[in-house]
């Protein structure tokens, strides 16, 4: 990502990089229920983000329905016909036709979870506060202006993987469909669970933002806070971001930079703290764009924007924690990527919360 998910090149071989099971993910009851009236929108980054309250409540006047619990929780159904497209989508079983999606042997190192969070990252990670323009709300990512963007290469494997889902359930927005996928590729690669909501809406080409707003991993600290500052997040969670490198590498064909950081780019962990810290970092002697490996195997790689977490003191004391505290890591990391999903949207007020389980 520039200071993204990369994703691959195939360089190292599967069977070197896969852990032989998966780090197992923390299971939580499926919560589902409509949320109580907001007492004021989220549209600025200057205001202090705070996740809705999962509450219980009863469907909206003029609807019928019922919500479930358990496994068929979230499915809304409506006789009136004005009913919003987003109310007509059963969201668990999205979530888990998405992470039916995850495996695939021919692609990377057999998962398209890292490829999916990028994706989600992508598509959130343009907002400005200032102009109140970008985020995830509109699904541009998929138009060609924005899909073209450099810091994009790549995902159009993502959005590919995901297109029939969106021919299953055409009421189901692009802008909700790409959040979500980043949300399956976190918890069923062993993150944590990330609260998320549907109602974003899709919009046209006119609406793209221009090249440039996502960081670029070539460059340091500064351009990493500038980036991060003008959406609203502070050094904490910039950090706690950083972390999703532990998915996942980088391409010579998309980023021009190869590698993964680590030995497990399909299982989220903490390990991006724990390579950064422990090994020592030294520049790959190459003919491709500046990068640092790791001076015991040379397999494994660090970027220059990665790099600042290590050598700022403000960055490296939030490295430090979570490289010594998985679950700090895990509970920060859910908080944070649920702002950047949200950064811009403007929700129904009905807008349930959701927290999927993962699959068994």
């Amino acid at each position: 990502m520039s200071l993204s998910l990369c994703l691959a090149s195939r360089n190292l071989t599967r069977s070197s990089l896969r852990v032989p099971a998966r780090i197992p993910a923390r299971t939580f009851a499926t919560q589902q229920v409509q949320m109580q009236k907001q007492q004021q929108q989220q549209s600025s980054g200057n205001k202090q983000f705070k996740i809705p309250r999962t509450t219980k409540a009863g469907p909206g006047a003029g609807a019928l329905g019922a919500i479930a619990l358990g496994a068929i929780a979230g499915w809304y159904f409506y006789s009136n016909e004005t009913t919003p497209s987003w109310k007509k989508v059963n969201y668990n079983s999205v979530y888990k036709d998405i992470a039916g999606l995850l495996e695939d042997e021919d692609y990377d190192d057999g998962s398209y979870g890292p490829v999916f969070v990028r994706l989600a990252w992508h598509s959130s990670g343009t907002y400005d506060k200032k102009t109140h323009t970008g985020g995830s709300d509109g699904g541009t990512i998929r138009h060609a202006s924005e899909a073209g963007h450099g810091a994009n290469n790549g995902l159009e494997h993502a959005r590919n993987r995901l297109e029939p889902l969106k021919k299953k359930y055409p009421n189901i927005s692009y802008a909700d469909l790409y959040t979500l996928a980043g949300v399956v590729g976190v918890q069923e690669l062993g993150g944590p669970t990330v609260r998320w909501r549907p109602g974003r809406t899709d919009k046209t080409e006119a609406d793209c933002t221009p090249d440039g707003r996502l960081p670029d991993a070539s460059q340091g600290a500064d351009h990493v806070r500038n980036v991060f500052y003008r959406m609203g997040f502070n050094d904490q969670e910039i950090a706690a971001l950083a972390g999703a490198h532990a998915l996942g590498r980088c391409h010579t064909d998309r980023s021009g930079f190869d590698g993964p950081w680590n030995a497990s780019p399909t299982s989220f962990t903490n390990f991006y703290y724990t390579e950064l810290l422990n090994n020592t970092w030294v520049p790959k002697k190459w003919n491709g764009p500046f990068q640092y490996v790791d001076k015991e195997s040379g397999q494994f790689m660090m970027l220059p924007a990665d790099m600042a977490f290590k050598k700022d003191s403000e960055f490296r004391k939030y490295v430090e924690k979570y490289a010594a505290d998985q679950d700090a890591f895990f509970v920060d990391f859910a908080k944070a990527f649920s702002k950047l999903l949200e950064l811009g949207v403007k929700f129904p007020e009905d807008a349930p919360v959701y927290e999927f389980k993962t699959l068994e």
